[in-house]
């Protein structure tokens, strides 16, 4: 939640919940949760893992 509140909201005044909300989905739907590095993925993001272990063609997916 730290990490949310300072690069999300810190120092900025919504006129709704609604509209907080909604500032805060798109944040960790589309940028946090996409960008981030994981341990368990090998310290990639979500979308770098992805493109390292997906199946080309004539390819076979990897395992995790």
């Amino acid at each position: 939640m730290g990490l949310i509140k300072a690069e999300c909201v810190h120092a900025r005044t919504f006129e709704t919940r609604e509209q907080a909300a909604l500032e805060i989905f798109d944040y960790t739907e589309c940028l946090y949760n996409r960008k981030r590095t994981h341990s368990a993925l090998g310290y990639l993001g979500p979308e770098e893992f992805e493109r390292a272990n997906w199946p080309g063609e004539g390819r076979r997916p990897m395992a995790a």
